[in-house]
């Protein structure tokens, strides 16, 4: 409006120009000098006559105003899922399973819309994510080992359950003579171990001491396909979850199925806020159908 006034020179002028009356311009006006704290126009005649300081906020005018309208056009395309950005932090396991066909769904859809990727185990990623440093984390957690509360504070999207599986030589006793291929894990007492993630590690250590031994630990490594590797070379067993042994070729090992079953339950999370976020919501959605196929 002061712009118009500017322009025109009366309330009056810069109201028909603007579409509203002029004493709202007038209104306007009394209200802009209020707000800045010193007058901006004085009345010359019958023309309005800018201050020094209605000059001043005047050529500043073009900027604030082209300034606005880019932010209105950015958030617009956000909205409208024509840009935006999405920080994903996920495990590996799920990086290379769910991940991958969620983002490649994402793209096609909207194309616009930038995703991130980095790799963390839960419960650090959940850390980050509320830290604010990603804006959707994958995570997983055992069942029967969840902490009351643990994600109260979160958007919870499940995803799947993903159960553990024993990995043996193929070459094995066990993995020739269990016919209805699955076997009590305190068949594997005696063997050598090869441990996975510190939390799977954990994991295994509590199950296994739930069967009444503990397990001989001789490699641990973060690194699935290593911990194939190991097996396959006749190094000793591991338990994995399927999802972690889909991701690799298990060359040389055979996987067996544990009874009773151990699960993890594998979700997407994400703050409240985020969640109403279209290009968060969207990534949810994909991650979802994902984990469905």
């Amino acid at each position: 409006m002061l712009r118009a006034v500017a322009a025109t020179g009366s309330f009056s002028a810069a109201g028909r120009e603007l579409g509203c009356t002029q004493p709202a311009v007038s209104q306007q006006m009394k209200a802009l000098e209020a707000s800045v704290g010193t007058p901006l126009l004085i009345r010359n005649g019958r023309e309005m006559r800018l201050t020094q300081a209605g000059e001043a906020l005047v050529r500043h005018a073009a900027g604030i105003l082209a300034g606005l309208t880019a932010a209105e056009e950015e958030v617009a395309a956000i909205a409208g899922l024509r840009a935006g950005r999405v920080r994903l932090v996920s495990f590996p396991s799920g990086s290379s399973t769910l991940v991958p066909t969620a983002l490649a769904a994402l793209r096609a859809a909207h194309p616009g819309t930038r995703v991130s990727l980095e790799e963390a185990e839960p419960p650090k990623s959940v850390e980050l994510l509320r830290e604010g440093d990603y804006d959707v984390a994958l995570a997983f957690r055992y069942e029967g080992a969840a902490q009351e509360g643990e994600w109260d504070d979160l958007v919870v999207r499940p995803l799947l359950t993903d159960r553990l599986v024993a990995l043996v030589p193929e070459r094995h006793r066990l993995a020739r003579t269990a016919p209805s291929g699955s076997i009590a894990i305190g068949e594997l007492a005696a063997e050598p171990w090869i441990a996975g993630c510190p939390r799977c590690r954990g994991q295994l250590i509590e199950v296994c001491e739930s069967a009444g031994f503990t397990p001989r630990i001789d490699f641990a490594t973060d690194d699935y396909p290593a911990v194939v590797g190991l097996v396959g070379a006749g190094l000793g067993v591991a338990v994995l979850p399927q999802l972690a042994v889909e991701s690799v070729r298990p060359r040389g090992a055979r996987m067996v199925r544990l009874e009773p079953a151990v699960r993890r339950e594998i979700v997407a999370l994400t703050l409240p806020d985020l969640a109403q976020v279209p290009a968060v919501a969207v990534t949810l959605e994909q991650l979802a159908r994902a984990a469905t196929r």
